[in-house]
């Protein structure tokens, strides 16, 4: 089998795989946790888990990264390295355990809520340790490996979580903390067994730090590692500020959590896409080709989809909020409009921040980055001791868009890109059209319930392909490559 169809025959593993495992994570677990244990208790966790994001960077420092890359040109140095890497990913988690919880304990968090972080730092560091051993099977091109791993986690939390949930073995009220604990379980095993896959693949080295790679190593991804810091701080703060600055901020970020998990499914579809592009564009980069028509045919794919379906969430926000919860509905129908609608520009970063990133310049995405902080900052501030959840869900609509502007500004200036006005031209008449369907039958209800929202939305997507914004023969050309 060649390497080409190797490639693009696990890509479609993982992508099915993640299509089918972590919307029902995210939709009949996560949600009912959310329905079990009610707003307060979820969003102080929501609060606390977007907490121990902020600073994960210290688990990693880009290690992940930089070691697919070298595994991949150099197979036969996993076998010498290996130990050492653990050696540091150890001591990382050391120092990201105490400079989370130092912050924490400026913040002022109470000692429930410290033992609820304390559980989240492990399952962080435990996270880091998978993503490091999936980042080894990539390198080999053990792909179906890769597969495994990026899902076993969340299966096996199914699992635990299905029996506690709807097994009907427990005769008290879920607890959240229960919730944490199945993490742990669940992170783990998979770490146990990525452990055990790799090791039995290319042996164990020996388990001490190897000074002079370490450094080498470090040196070169701390750079990719800031840029993941500042993105987890615009992206990541407001549930945590949220909490902190509202007397009800628990109840507050339950509600922005539940207007934030369909934002979190449909990301799904946006990082498996960027996760084909990136090797795409290196290469291409590299070779130097022109990326025009490559950034056109991403563009009709990330900007078309998403709008028909972010459009046709805020038209029937009600229908799929009611569905999904049974508290605090109304108050999440006001927010989830302004979040979901965050999506589109979130994709439109999907491929300029790729794009530079397969360029490196990593230097100009972590000036953008700052950016992004500084406005989400500045607006969580003003909005959110006002508007609470709805004031943080106007602020992430505004940063992320932002945020994709300059990305996007800085590819076509780097690159020379022009304008695909025709594409352009085709998605403002696709636009205009479906939100005049959309007002049409919040008049006269031709779609209504679930059902109603599945016709609307492929009535959108047929409509892409009445325009020529999506074309099969662009769509096989991405695949393709």
């Amino acid at each position: 089998m060649s390497v080409q169809k190797k490639f693009l025959g696990s890509v479609i593993l993982i992508v099915i795989l993640n299509l089918l495992v972590k919307p029902f994570y995210l939709f009949m677990i996560d949600a009912e946790v959310q329905n079990q244990v009610g707003a307060a208790d979820y969003g102080l966790y929501f609060s606390l888990l977007n907490f121990s994001f902020l600073l994960n960077m210290l688990l990693d420092l880009g290690i992940t990264n930089y070691n697919a890359k070298n595994i991949a040109e150099n197979p036969n140095v996993l076998s010498k390295y290996l130990g050492p890497i653990l050696t540091i990913k150890v001591m990382l988690g050391v120092v990201y355990a105490f400079v989370t919880i130092g912050f924490a304990l400026i913040l002022g968090y109470s000692n429930l809520q410290m033992e609820l972080l304390g559980m989240l730092i492990i399952n962080q560091f435990l996270a880091g340790l998978i993503l490091y051993f999936r980042s080894n099977f990539t390198g080999l091109h053990l792909f179906k490996h890769d597969a495994l791993l990026s899902v076993l986690d969340r299966v096996i939390l199914i699992a635990i979580c299905s029996v506690l949930l709807y097994g009907g073995v427990v005769n008290s009220g879920f607890q959240i903390e229960w919730f944490v604990y199945a993490q742990t379980v669940a992170y783990g095993v998979t770490a146990f067994l990525g452990l055990v896959m790799t090791t039995r693949k290319i042996g164990f080295g020996q388990f001490r730090l190897h000074r002079f790679y370490s450094y080498a190593m470090l040196r070169k991804s701390t750079p990719y590692a800031l840029l993941i810091l500042l993105m987890m701080l615009y992206t990541r703060v407001d549930a945590v500020m949220l909490e902190r600055l509202l007397p009800d901020g628990e109840v507050q970020a339950g509600i922005y959590a539940q207007g934030f998990r369909l934002l979190d499914a449909a990301n799904i579809f946006g990082l498996l896409v960027a996760g084909i592009l990136l090797p795409m564009f290196a290469r291409m980069i590299k070779q130097k080709q022109h990326i025009g028509e490559l950034v056109a045919n991403a563009a009709s794919l990330l900007v078309g989809l998403p709008l028909i379906f972010s459009i046709s969430c805020v038209f029937f926000a009600p229908t799929l909020l009611e569905l999904i919860y049974r508290n605090n509905v109304a108050e999440t129908v006001v927010v989830f409009p302004w979040i979901i609608l965050s999506f589109i520009p979130i994709c439109v970063a999907y491929i300029f921040g790729t794009l530079l990133t397969a360029n490196g310049s990593v230097s100009l995405l972590n000036k953008i980055a700052l950016g992004g902080i500084a406005v989400n900052v500045v607006l969580n501030f003003l909005l959110i001791p006002k508007y609470g959840a709805y004031g943080a869900a106007v602020a992430t609509l505004i940063t992320q868009t932002v945020a994709a502007l300059g990305q996007l500004m800085a590819g076509v200036w780097m690159f020379k890109l022009h304008w695909n006005r025709l594409l352009i031209l085709r998605l403002v008449v696709t636009v205009t059209l479906f939100l005049g369907m959309g007002w049409l039958n919040s008049k006269v209800g031709f779609f209504q319930g679930i059902f109603g929202f599945v016709v609307f939305g492929f009535s959108g997507f047929f409509m892409l392909f009445a325009t020529k914004v999506l074309e099969l023969k662009r769509i096989l050309e991405l695949v393709k490559r």
